[in-house]
């Protein structure tokens, strides 16, 4: 298992729960190979990156290992982070059957992860993450990095697309619970 994040220190923070603690939330974009995180807070109106990074494993490895490792990864960033809320991708279009296939065990892992810690779940489509962030739903990955950086006053692009996605899906579940307040 690799579990690759920005910050060294970030799997073993702990934040402390209180009335003042921000909002926390866990971003996902789910895939076997790569599944992409961000976490982010809410404070208010204000969103702040804290972490994010892509939990990665080997292709060689039997299936059941693999969905393992993405399993004690999120298991891990859930301890370390304590979120309220996970934002997933849904897996909305896909030309490839197999990577579907892979892509929604890899969805239901970090479902039933997000359960096992009651953890309120908000899904959207890539469609409406580019929306949320762009107001344009054919956004390319760079519109959408270019966002994520400027929305979360990043100094430089996320480099993983899957990280970024992730982000972005945090960024989109934050802006949609607070339309609900």
């Amino acid at each position: 298992m690799i579990l690759i994040t920005t910050k060294t220190s970030a799997i073993i923070t702990r934040m402390p729960k209180s009335s003042t603690t921000p909002l926390v939330i866990l971003g996902i974009d789910p895939g076997l190979a790569d599944t992409g995180f961000g976490v982010v807070h809410q404070s208010g109106n204000k969103l702040k990156m804290v972490d994010y990074g892509s939990i990665k494993t080997k292709a060689g490895l039997p299936l059941e290992k693999r969905l393992l490792e993405i399993h004690e990864s999120l298991v891990t960033l859930i301890k370390a982070h304590r979120p309220s809320a996970i934002s997933i991708e849904k897996l909305f279009f896909c030309k490839n059957l197999k990577t579907a296939i892979d892509v929604g065990q890899a969805r239901g892992v970090v479902l039933l992860t997000a359960g096992q810690y009651q953890l309120q779940i908000s899904e959207f489509t890539p469609l409406e993450i580019k929306l949320a962030l762009t107001s344009y739903g054919k956004a390319s990955k760079n519109q959408i990095k270019q966002m994520v950086k400027n929305i979360l006053q990043l100094e430089k692009l996320p480099k993983s697309d899957d990280a970024a996605d992730a982000l972005a899906s945090a960024i989109c579940c934050a802006h949609s619970l607070t339309k609900i307040k």
